[in-house]
C-alpha cells in the first residue's frame, strides 16, 4: 500500500450508523447487549446494509476524486465503535454500495475518536451525541446527525450549508449577542467590520471546500462542459450592518462562498427546503428542529455559549477561541492548501 499524508487531504470522519442504517442493530444493542448485537452481526454478515442519513453526502463528496484522480483530496475514514469482526458487515457493505473508503478504525466499544488528530480529521459526524460532544469538549471539529430522510438521487451534485457564527467562525461575537443583547451586539460588529473572526470548529473543513471548490472553476475554465459538482452555502441569522464581517472573514481566509443568505433572525428551514441541500450545520438545536418535518439531513454543532460548556469549548487545534487566533502554520491544514495550490499550477500550465 502507498504510504498516505493525511495533511495533502480534506479527511471526514464517519460513524458506521451515520453512514448506513444501524437502527435495528442499535435497538439490539441497547435492549440485548454487545453480544447479542454481534450475534445478530454475525447471522446477517452477508445481507447489504440499507443507507443511513449521512450517505448521499459521503457518496458525493468521494466524486470529487473521481473528477480530480491526480489529486484525490477528499478521504473519509470510519471510525466505529464496532469491533473488527463485527465491522465486516459494514465494510461489505460499503463494497456492495461502491464507495471508495479503505481506512478504518475499530476500537471494539472503546474511544472511537482519540484517532481524529492522528487521521487529521476536519469533520467527524456521528449520531451518538456523547461521542459529539466529548469530541467537541476535546477541541475536534465534530458534529450529531439528527434523525433524518435519506434522499439520495441520482444527481451528482454537492450541496452544504453552513450557519456561520459558531460552525465555520469562533463564538467570540456571539457572545456579545447572548450576554448583552442585539444592541451592543450591532454596534460591536459595525466596529469590528474590518477585522476577521478567528475559525470555529468546521473553519478548517470550510477553507479546504473553498480550495476543493477552485480546483473545480479552473477546471472550467479549460473544460466548458465541466459540471461543477460542489456547491456550499452560508445561511446566517446576521443582517446589515453585522454582514460586513462575514465578508471581511471570508476575504481574509481567501475563501468563497456560492450562496449566502442574511436572513436577519428570519426562520431558516423554509429557505433551507428551497436549497435543499444534502448536509445542513448549525450550533443551535433549536434551528434544526423544523428541519425533521421537513426532512433535511442536520447535523447538530453543540459547541459554544449557545451550548453547555462553551466558554470552555476549544477550536479543532486545541486553541481557546477567546485567546488568540490560529496561526495557519501551525496546522496541518497549511500542507493540504499548498498541495491544492500547487494542483492549480499544475493545472494551468497544462
Amino acid at each position: 500500500e502507498v504510504p498516505i499524508d493525511f495533511s495533502q487531504k480534506l479527511v471526514v470522519g464517519i460513524s458506521s450508523r451515520a453512514l448506513f442504517d444501524l437502527e435495528q442493530e442499535n435497538e439490539i444493542f441497547e435492549k440485548d447487549g454487545i453480544e447479542a448485537f454481534e450475534n445478530f452481526q454475525a447471522n446477517h454478515l452477508e445481507d447489504c446494509l440499507e443507507k443511513g442519513v449521512a450517505f448521499p453526502f459521503v457518496k458525493r463528496l468521494l466524486t470529487i476524486n473521481k473528477l480530480f484522480p491526480e489529486e484525490k483530496p477528499v478521504e473519509v475514514v470510519l471510525l466505529s465503535k464496532n469491533s473488527c469482526f463485527t465491522g465486516l458487515r459494514v465494510f461489505n457493505s460499503i463494497k456492495e454500495h461502491g464507495l471508495d473508503i479503505t481506512r478504518a478504525s475499530f476500537v471494539s466499544g472503546g474511544d472511537a475518536i482519540k484517532f481524529i488528530p492522528a487521521f487529521n480529521v476536519s469533520l467527524f459526524l456521528s449520531m451518538d451525541e456523547k461521542d459529539v460532544k466529548d469530541g467537541i469538549n476535546r477541541g475536534f471539529p465534530a458534529g450529531l446527525f439528527l434523525d433524518g430522510h435519506v434522499n439520495d438521487d441520482e444527481e451528482n451534485e454537492l450541496r452544504i450549508a453552513f450557519d456561520f457564527d459558531g460552525v465555520i467562525a469562533g463564538e467570540s461575537a456571539e457572545k456579545i449577542y447572548q450576554m448583552e443583547g442585539p444592541e451592543k451586539y450591532r454596534q460591536h460588529e459595525t466596529e469590528l467590520r474590518k477585522e476577521s473572526l478567528e475559525p470555529g470548529p468546521l473553519g478548517k473543513f470550510f477553507k479546504q471546500l473553498s480550495y476543493i471548490q477552485k480546483l473545480e472553476e479552473n477546471r472550467l475554465k479549460t473544460d466548458k462542459s465541466y459540471k461543477k459538482v460542489l456547491k456550499t452555502s452560508i445561511v446566517t441569522a446576521r443582517n446589515a450592518p453585522a454582514h460586513e464581517r462575514v465578508i471581511t472573514t471570508l476575504k481574509a481566509w481567501g475563501v468563497s462562498v456560492d450562496e449566502m443568505l442574511l436572513l436577519g433572525g428570519a426562520e431558516k428551514a423554509e429557505f433551507l427546503a428551497a436549497m435543499k441541500p444534502h448536509i445542513y450545520f448549525d450550533d443551535q438545536a433549536r434551528n434544526l428542529e423544523h428541519l425533521k418535518a421537513l426532512r433535511l439531513p442536520a447535523v447538530h454543532i453543540p459547541f459554544g455559549v449557545t451550548n453547555a460548556g462553551g466558554t470552555n469549548v476549544k477550536t479543532p487545534e486545541g486553541v481557546n477561541l477567546m485567546k488568540d487566533p490560529i496561526p495557519e502554520e501551525q496546522t496541518r491544514e497549511s500542507s493540504f492548501l499548498h498541495f491544492l495550490k500547487t494542483s492549480l499550477s499544475k493545472q494551468k500550465e497544462q
